[in-house]
């Protein structure tokens, strides 16, 4: 009985002169759905193409069950690849795309048509095998390719950004679907994503990258709430990121005043940076408030409104239901449990203060090909 499905021991991959990945230490247990999270060019897809074994570390080791992978060639490792270009072949039917990998390994017709017809049913497309492949939907040309994929029965699926080119409803959609064929199948996913959103719906595990380094590896929950850094902070969801002090345990000072918090174990006068997320916020009357500001900006964002507070020249992003006006003078009230201490770290200073922000900035700027 191996421990871990797949482990990465001390693993760096360098290319030229540039190292894409640096002392990357992680395992994948089985049957577990994990995410590698991070901008485009982490290293995120290299990770995966090592796995799957189109590129060899230049340095440490990679293990399958307990077995070192470098001696083992691509075609006979026990996992398989699913592109953001799902490469199908536009001449072969759904069937024969699906039935393609089952025909090279001399499996019977019967098996064949069996295996087809079960995964046909596991994405949501019985009936469809004698359709052309030009003929489907990008949502339905990305389920083929899955199914074509988990047909050979896999230990291990890696995803490489699968549902980029799909729209947002459908993308949705997919991953809810994605999900659940994941524990039927009983498969180890490894999905690669720059989507924040995507990654804490879907994953159990969130594994985030950055320059070739891991960050923070953890479940969604944990991610979000306890950033190891300032680059988790800022990458996962919004996060006002303000330069503190830790007093003691349980207190710290930030923006001139002291606050209890529910952290420990940093040494007293500590400098960190203090995270506190935009939905934690409350907003009291100008009197009341803790701290207080001028409202800079609001945007009605359907639920919410997302408020930019000056308050002593540093802007704070507030998500509430209240409604502010812009040039109000608000205060506002922080519970221990809304104020999370982190270390400095050399991303310390880089995020958290929303002077440039604006949200059409969010939009125009292109997603970004990855390495």
């Amino acid at each position: 009985m191996h421990n871990h499905l797949i482990e990465f021991k001390n693993v760096s991959k360098t290319f030229d002169t540039t190292e894409a990945l640096s002392n990357i230490n992680l395992y994948v247990d089985e049957n577990e759905f994990l995410t590698l999270l991070g901008p485009s060019g982490c290293g995120k897809s290299t990770l995966l193409r090592l796995i799957a074994g189109f590129e060899s570390p230049t340095d440490g080791q990679l293990l399958f069950e307990g077995q070192d992978l470098s001696s083992i060639p691509p075609h006979k490792r026990k996992v398989n690849t699913v592109f953001q270009k799902y490469a199908l072949f536009p001449h072969l039917n759904v069937y024969d795309n699906i039935a393609f990998g089952m025909k090279i390994q001399k499996k019977s017709k019967k098996e064949i048509e069996y295996e087809v017809g079960r995964v046909l049913e596991l994405v949501n497309l019985k009936g469809f095998d004698r359709r052309s492949v030009d003929s489907l939907s990008g949502g339905q040309q990305q389920r083929i390719a899955i199914a074509r994929a988990i047909v050979n029965k896999p230990h291990v699926l890696l995803l490489d950004e699968p549902l980029a080119a799909l729209d947002l409803k459908l993308r949705k959609d997919m991953q809810i679907e994605l999900k659940n064929m994941q524990k039927e199948l009983g498969v180890t996913f490894i999905y690669v994503t720059h989507d924040q959103e995507e990654a804490l719906s879907m994953s159990d595990t969130i594994v985030v990258l950055n320059e070739g380094k891991i960050q923070q590896i953890g479940a969604p929950c944990d991610i979000y709430n306890e950033p190891r850094n300032a680059f988790v902070a800022d990458f996962i969801g919004e996060s006002n990121i303000i330069d503190g002090v830790m007093l003691e345990n349980y207190k710290a000072s930030f923006s001139g005043h002291t606050f209890q918090c529910l952290d420990k174990g940093f040494a007293e006068g500590e400098p960190v940076d203090v995270v506190v997320r935009p939905e934690d916020v409350d907003i009291v009357p100008e009197g009341e408030g803790m701290l207080c500001g001028n409202v800079t900006q609001v945007t009605f964002m359907g639920v919410h409104n997302e408020i930019i507070v000056d308050i002593g020249g540093f802007k704070w992003m507030i998500q509430t239901t209240d409604s502010v006006n812009v040039g109000e003078r608000i205060g506002i009230s922080l519970d221990p449990d809304a104020i999370h201490i982190m270390k400095k770290s050399e991303y310390s200073g880089m995020f958290g203060d929303y002077s440039s922000y604006s949200n059409e900035l969010d939009e125009l700027s292109d997603p970004g090909r990855d390495e």
